[in-house]
């Protein structure tokens, strides 16, 4: 035998003696445990996660859409267009745009950027672009949820 075997095999009986166990089983007495009453807290959501309140609260005629496709769109796709407007800023990805058909193959798309807390409030950017008539009327701008949740435009540009 080489000197690391020597050396190491008493280490080696003396790691396994450790290991045995001759102990006696001692027995543990425990008092009753009385169990107390579980108060469950709902969790409360935010504001952009509260998909069940959530209602439309957008108005494209108030800054989302180029004035001059407004005049062209109908009742349908003023609706399609607000509800796009509304569900992009409210639960939209940044850079994932939210597209809409109406009548007549008027469409859009409604992109939106990350939120943004200013004054107290979620605002985001978005770029609505509406095609009527082979045309595209594009409005770029910033949209604030006020406390209410209206989601009002602070800044637009054509």
């Amino acid at each position: 035998m080489n000197r690391s075997t020597l050396f190491a095999l008493p280490l080696f009986a003396l790691a396994l003696a450790g290991c045995s166990s001759t102990a006696t089983t001692t027995q543990v007495s425990q008092a009753p445990v009385q169990a107390q009453p579980v108060v469950v807290q709902p969790m409360v959501p935010t504001s952009a996660q509260n998909v069940q309140t959530a209602r439309l609260t957008t108005s494209i005629a108030n800054g989302f859409v180029d004035p001059a496709a407004l005049a062209l769109m109908t009742a349908k796709d003023s609706n399609e267009a607000n509800s796009a407007q509304f569900y992009a800023l409210q639960f939209g990805r940044p850079g994932a745009p939210r597209q809409w058909a109406g009548d007549r193959g008027t469409t859009g798309s409604v992109a939106v950027g990350p939120y943004v807390r200013v004054n107290n409030l979620d605002c985001r950017d978005f770029t609505h672009t509406v095609k009527v008539n082979g045309t595209d009327y594009v409005r770029k701008g910033t949209a604030c949820r006020e406390q209410n949740g209206n989601w009002n435009v602070v800044q637009g540009t054509a």
